[in-house]
Parts: C-alpha cells; structure tokens; sequence
C-alpha cells in the first residue's frame, strides 16, 4: 500500500510538474503595425509594449512594421495562405471587405466582461460593429479638422476661419490675391482622397451607399434626382477649388504626404487634417506656430471623416485568449495616455491641446465608409476626383459615372441589393 502511495504521489507531481511546463511554454503573438518609429506615437508604442512583455513572462510581441501602402495587400496574401498574424493595424475601410472574407474574430463575447467599453465613444463601438457584432477594437481617432495658418488670414484680412464651402472659396481667393499664396490643399489621390470625398458628400445630405432592407446595399443617386443633384454639387465644388484658384493646380494629383508637408511649410493657407499635424509642428515649430483648428467649411450640415483606426483580430489566430488581453491592454488607458493623448477613442484620454480638445469636439459630427467591401470602391472614388480635376469631366457626369460604378463594385462583391 505505502508503495502505491508513493507510486500515485509521483506520479501527481510529475502531472503538476507537467502541467506547469505547459503552462509556461513560451507564446508569440504576431502584430502586423504601420507606424513611423521615429515618429513620438512610434516610439512610445514600442516602450508601452516592452513594458507589457516585462508584466508578461512568457509572452513575446512579434512587432512587423509594414508601411500602409503594402499592408494591405499584404494580409490578403497571408490570409489567402493560411499565415495571418494575430492582429493587425489597418484602414476602417477594410472592416466590410474582412468580414465578408470571414477573416475577422467575433469579439461580441469577449467584450462583455471588458470593463473599459464604458470609456470609448459609444459611436466608435458602433462603427466597428457589423449587424450588432464587435468586429475590431478601436486604435485611434482620425478626426478631421480646418488646419489655418492664421497669420495667413490676418495678412489678407480675414478676421475668421470661413464656415462654408463658398466662403472657402472666396477667402481663398482673397488669400491669393493679397499673400500669392494658395489659400487651401486638398489630397487629390491617394488613401485621403476618398475620406475627404466622403465627407463633403456628407456635408451635402448624401450617402455612399445606403443600407436596404434586404440587409444589403445600394447608391441610389440615378434613383432620386434630389440625390444626385445633391452629389453633383459636391463634384461642382471641386471644379470650383481648381477654376477659382482654390488650391495649386498641381494640387489635383497630390497625395496625403505632400498635402501634410506643404501645409507644414506654410505653403498654403488651410487643409482639412488629423491630429497627427502635431508631429509636424514638432518639426516645423516656426511655420505651425500660428495653426489654429476649426470645424471643416459644409455645404448642407456639418460633418467631418470620423476615421475610427483599428486593431483587427484575425479568427486564424491560435492564441486568442493571449491576443484579447494584448489588445485590451492597448485599448487602456495608460497605453492610449502614453500613445495617444491627442487622438484616443477614449473619452476619458485627450489632451488639452488644440490638437487634442479641439479635434475631439468634432467627434458628434464624425461620418464613416459603409461596411462593404471598399478597395473598389474607393479607387473609383478616386478616380471621380481624377475626372473632375483632371480631365475637367462635367460635374454631374462624375456623379452618374461614380453612382454606377459603386453599385457594379457592390454586385461584384455579392452586397448590391435586388443584384
């Protein structure tokens, strides 16, 4: 008997001893990121997750930097082949196309034992939310604001920021006739593009593509005069930015990284930009020391591109216990302090900066891209914008032309309702 004790006492430390192994067996999660590490947000990312490796043993922060131009057709590759990381950086106009893809982890249960929801603006949870299902875990705020050069507008004595697009353009012509220089910058390609585009059209009452009652959706601007008279004027207004002087004509072909450098280096008046301008101000404190922010000029209603950033989940990921508790930890509060003070989906992290407080307060009038797939999409939209300032393309042609080619891209994709 007091061998067959010890023989079960053994063989229940062995089991422990096992078991203690398993538990401890080292875990790599793979984080697919598009930052700048030399930028400010970069380099506390980096320390924020070197802290959480140290509070972890046994975890490890496998961090793959990819620039965002490739990051995307990156991870279709990887999903294609069965090799997605854990998580990922990426554009909220991925969210449709991921979730069609099936990609995307179901993060509804999860979040329901997650006490920090309560601090992030109910209208992020919202837009990363399909048919009432968490999809992604927000990241940052993308806000756009009226970046003016202030001085600008006083040497052409303007005493405020104009509210509307025609005041927009007659301020810029004002600013060129009594500075030379231009008095606003726009993206006229690139990932931007189409963020601004969905913007203006929101300023005017119009919709991309609105959900039907069949669950999918639709551009009904050819089924409604109003609609596209209501799209065409959006188009006459970006005629009007290149026929009026608005902006530099070679401004049409522009992309996001010389719309932010020139506006940096004081070569024109205004542009609608992010928070992130104040890395740029870091650098270029002499010429941003007069930036001021204000609500972007409308047409109809306010309203302004509510990028809301995410952490994507992927449904691939062999660890999703470990991956929850990393991308709850950067969604936290010391994490978004530390990372993101100007432009956190918390309400309870903003600085009070200008480039805090006052993009933050634009967060009510916030609009985001409809949840389908977008690469198509988007690059018709850009290609509207193309129409319109390069090939001067009538304004309602542009229109009709985009309405038909996002409901060709949405039966492509299986969304297009009654197609």
């Amino acid at each position: 008997m007091k061998g067959l004790k010890r023989t079960f006492a053994a063989t229940i430390a062995a089991l422990c001893l096992i078991g203690a192994a398993h538990a401890a067996e080292p875990i790599t999660l793979h984080f697919w990121v598009a930052w700048d590490p030399q930028q400010a947000d970069g380099i506390a990312a980096k320390k924020e997750i070197a802290g959480y490796e140290q509070s972890h043993p046994g975890i490890t922060i496998d961090v793959q930097n990819i620039t965002y131009d490739a990051l995307h057709s990156k991870l279709l590759t990887a999903l294609a082949g069965g090799d997605a990381p854990d998580l990922s950086w990426g554009l909220p106009e991925w969210l449709g196309e991921l979730s069609r893809m099936g990609a995307l982890r179901d993060l509804t249960e999860d979040a329901k034992s997650w006490t920090d929801e309560k601090a992030i603006y109910p209208n992020v949870i919202d837009g990363l939310s399909i048919d009432g299902h968490l999809l992604a875990m927000p990241h940052y705020l993308g806000i756009r604001a009226l970046l003016v050069h202030e001085d600008m507008l006083k040497a052409a004595g303007l005493p405020a920021p104009p509210k509307t697009w025609d005041e927009l353009i007659a301020d810029a012509k004002t600013i060129k006739a009594k500075t030379g220089k231009y008095g606003f910058g726009i993206a006229g390609t690139g990932v931007r593009s189409p963020q601004e585009l969905i913007m203006y059209l929101a300023q005017n009452g119009v919709s991309l593509a609105e959900r039907q009652p069949d669950g999918k959706y639709k551009n009904t601007w050819l089924d409604d005069k109003a609609k596209l008279a209501k799209a065409t004027e959006v188009f006459a207004f970006y005629k009007s930015l290149i026929k009026d002087g608005a902006i530099n004509p070679d401004g049409a072909s522009w992309g996001w990284e010389e719309e932010d450098t020139d506006f940096s280096l004081g070569q024109y008046a205004m542009a609608i930009d992010g928070a992130w301008m104040d890395s740029r101000a870091a650098q270029n404190p002499e010429a941003m020391k007069d930036v001021a922010i204000s609500a972007p000029p409308y047409k109809a209603q306010p309203a302004t591109f509510f990028e809301i950033n995410p952490f994507y989940v992927y449904k691939a990921g062999k660890h999703p216990k470990e991956t929850w508790d990393f991308v709850t930890f950067m969604t936290g509060k010391e994490f978004q302090a530390a990372v993101h003070p100007n432009n956190s989906p918390r309400s309870d992290v903003t600085s009070d900066s200008k480039w805090g407080k006052d993009f933050t307060a634009l967060a009510p009038t916030g609009v985001v891209f409809p949840p389908v797939a977008l690469g198509a999409i988007t690059r018709d939209m850009i290609e509207s914008i193309g129409r319109t300032l390069l090939k001067d393309e009538d304004s309602e042609a542009a229109a009709k032309w985009l309405a038909a080619a996002i409901n060709k891209d949405l039966k492509q994709s299986g969304e297009l309702s009654g197609g």
